[in-house]
């Protein structure tokens, strides 16, 4: 006898992942007739109320770089710099796994494996040539590490056999930040797949050491999540919070550059796609070259592929972003970006 999935049975009944209790005006097929003139509200389908955002902003994630969302006598219990003789700087961070229950949807909660008590996890940003440190307290209930992409030595990968730290237990990771580029760090404890999917990821920046163009920069980390733990995802997002983005799009300035960071860490599904609607961006492949490899509107990434995206927003107005598999777009991952005219500057007559 064949057996259809909860996800599958969403599906066909039009409720997708969210259930009825999170998506507004969703009626079974047959229920309701058409409207006469045949038309449709589906931009407007989609979760009903709002996330809290006291544990975690989905805007203020977008810009929060080294812990910079914390007021100021809270950032430096997680993240201190120190210059050094070389001109570079040592940061110093401190990341702790957590377990717990997030909101991914308007009443709808995942129980979370977390870093620092969030999904994604805090953006480290460093400079190529920086030193970073990094103090890992495994505050959770199960065995986790942290596994940077990018050089390190052995010794500092967190994937090896006997890497694994122990609830209750700590392990500092310290390496020089190289290569310049968009990266990304994780938990590497098997089962791999699970301890990715519960939450144990985030965004690791290293800038070049003569910097990039200034420009307005936001994190984009497209996820998913698996809410009756099948092996496939009930509800897609970028940055966590389905259809964050659509209640508070984000805001933008016609004719400035903008530069999106976006990371691929979804589990279960092959591939995870970003398409802008209205216009075209630059891609860098993973960041490390200044040169754009192409020049489009839809990007496609697999799990741990990531690349910086730069745009300049020609028109005011509201403009869609998503996923451009319809399923991830319409269980989630949908957002808005607004651009607005710049503001001219004030001066005084003379």
């Amino acid at each position: 006898m064949f057996q259809l999935s909860r996800r599958r049975w969403l599906q066909a009944t039009g409720l997708g992942s969210l259930a009825g209790s999170v998506l507004g005006a969703t009626k079974l097929a047959g229920q309701a007739p058409a409207a006469a003139h045949g038309s449709h509200s589906n931009h407007a389908m989609g979760t009903v109320g709002r996330v809290g955002k006291a544990d975690f902003n989905p805007t203020a994630y977008l810009t929060s770089f080294n812990f910079s969302e914390l007021p100021a006598g809270e950032r430096p219990k997680f993240y201190q710099e120190t210059p050094r003789p070389d001109g570079t700087m040592l940061r110093e961070y401190a990341i702790y796994a957590a377990d717990r229950e997030i909101e991914i949807a308007p009443g709808m909660f995942f129980p979370a494996w977390t870093y620092n008590g969030q999904v994604p996890g805090p953006t480290i940003r460093a400079t190529e040539g920086d030193r970073v440190k990094v103090t890992f307290t495994n505050a959770g209930t199960h065995p986790h590490t942290i596994h940077f992409h990018g050089w390190h030595p052995p010794a500092m990968d967190g994937a090896l056999p006997g890497h694994e730290v122990q609830p209750g237990d700590k392990f500092v990771y310290e390496f020089d930040a190289d290569p310049f580029g968009l990266h990304l760090y994780h938990c590497h404890t098997v089962p791999l797949k699970r301890h990715i999917h519960k939450g144990l990821y985030g965004t690791f920046i290293i800038d070049p050491r003569a910097g990039r163009p200034p420009a307005d920069e936001f994190v984009m980390v497209m996820n998913g999540f698996d809410t009756n733990f099948d092996f496939e995802n009930e509800m897609y997002a970028v940055n966590t919070v389905a259809n964050a983005y659509m209640t508070d799009p984000i805001e933008v300035t016609v004719g400035k550059l903008v530069r999106i960071y976006l990371v691929n860490v979804t589990e279960f599904d092959l591939i995870n796609s970003f398409h802008l609607h209205g216009m075209f961006f630059d891609v860098f492949k993973t960041g490390t070259t200044l040169t754009p490899s192409e020049k489009t509107d839809t990007l496609m990434l697999c799990q741990g592929e990531r690349a910086i995206l730069e745009t300049t927003f020609r028109y005011p107005g509201e403009f869609m972003f998503h996923a451009h598999q319809s399923e991830f777009a319409e269980l989630g991952w949908m957002g808005l970006f607004r651009a607005v005219a710049a503001r001219p500057e004030s001066g005084g007559s003379e």
